[in-house]
């Protein structure tokens, strides 16, 4: 193995590692869905996102979740990806109120259409893991 690949490898190890500690299934389903048509951005995901992003140390696991929860719901059109991060900001230890109010402070700055999209997505992640409702 050239010293590259060893490189690539370790990586994509570092990255998995993190992978593991913060998403269950919806995580592991989307790296899984690209094999067939687009490994390396699966791998990409994996290698830097989590090996060399979310892996740094600046940033606890919950205070990432909040930013990417707050990103993804700017963007719009992200609703899938919101879902699969609601999962992981739960595994990390965020409330559903938390998250809510994520929601709610997003709408202040993208408009309620956006945050309204995410409360969806919100919806059916705390209606799959038994956890509405919320009132």
């Amino acid at each position: 193995m050239s010293e590259n690949e060893a490189l690539r490898a370790e990586r994509f190890a570092s990255g998995k590692a993190v992978l593991d500690s913060i998403h269950d299934d919806p995580g592991h389903s989307v790296i899984d869905s690209l094999a067939d048509i687009a490994p390396e951005l699966g791998h990409q995901i994996v290698a830097w996102g989590y090996g060399d992003i979310y892996a740094r140390s600046e940033l606890e696991p919950q205070q990432r979740q909040l930013v990417t929860l707050g990103i993804l719901t700017a963007l719009g059109g992200s609703e899938a990806q919101l879902e699969v991060h609601i999962d992981a900001s739960l595994n990390v230890g965020l409330t559903p109120e938390q998250i809510i109010e994520v929601f709610l402070h997003s709408a202040v700055y993208c408009g309620f259409p956006r945050a309204l999209n995410a409360v969806g997505a919100a919806r059916k992640v705390f209606a799959e893991r038994g956890l509405m409702p919320l009132a």
